[in-house]
């Protein structure tokens, strides 16, 4: 799960996949679950919630879980074809180079391996879409402001989903980087996409 730090993907993956039984039990895990951010601040914040949630044995002892430092558009710490399944959600619009992002998530990827990214989109709906945008400029870095007092945080968040490739430009660049049977699925008509490939 890259852009994972926190962990939050990765424990549905754990919890899905019975890695916590199995670290209890045997000790032995076939299943790894890495988890790569660039920010070893969110890794930390991450580990020590994987900690508190399933104890040390899912981390030191089966290594089923793991998390790493790494960047989206250089995963040089990864070997070709290592991974099964290459998650990323709500990170990939935060990557400064996408096609390069896009052509290591290949390179790591096992032949017929699955590439699911999660990220905020364009809304194809005219008029929900002129309801989203009064919404997301007007009241979402309101709301930031009054909750985080962090106005400009909430006020990118809104710019970058506007700036960000629409569902059918991010498949082209996933089809480019080598990806195939690309296809996404809009979630709340459209605000988020789920994209595979």
């Amino acid at each position: 799960d890259v852009a994972g730090g926190t962990g939050d993907i990765a424990f549905r993956f754990v919890d899905a996949c019975g890695c916590r039984e199995r670290s209890k039990s045997s000790g032995v895990d076939p299943i790894s679950i890495t988890v790569c951010d660039i920010n070893d601040e969110m890794l930390r914040v991450g580990e020590r919630r994987a900690r508190q949630r399933y104890g040390n044995e899912l981390l030191d002892n089966t290594r089923a879980l793991s998390f790493v430092n790494g960047n989206a558009q250089d995963l040089h710490n990864f070997e070709d074809n290592s991974f099964d399944l290459y998650t990323i959600a709500f990170g990939l619009r935060n990557v400064t180079d996408v096609d390069r992002a896009l052509r290591e998530a290949h390179r790591v990827l096992k032949p017929g391996g699955r590439y699911m990214c999660l990220e905020f989109s364009q809304v194809p709906n005219e008029y929900l879409r002129k309801i989203y945008d009064t919404y997301s400029f007007n009241v979402i870095p309101s709301v930031g402001d009054i909750v985080a007092k962090d106005r400009a945080s909430y006020q990118y968040l809104v710019e970058s989903i506007r700036k960000f490739s629409n569902q059918s430009e991010l498949e082209h660049k996933m089809s480019k980087a080598g990806l195939q049977h690309v296809k996404h699925t809009n979630l709340s008509g459209g605000i988020v996409a789920l994209h595979e490939g």
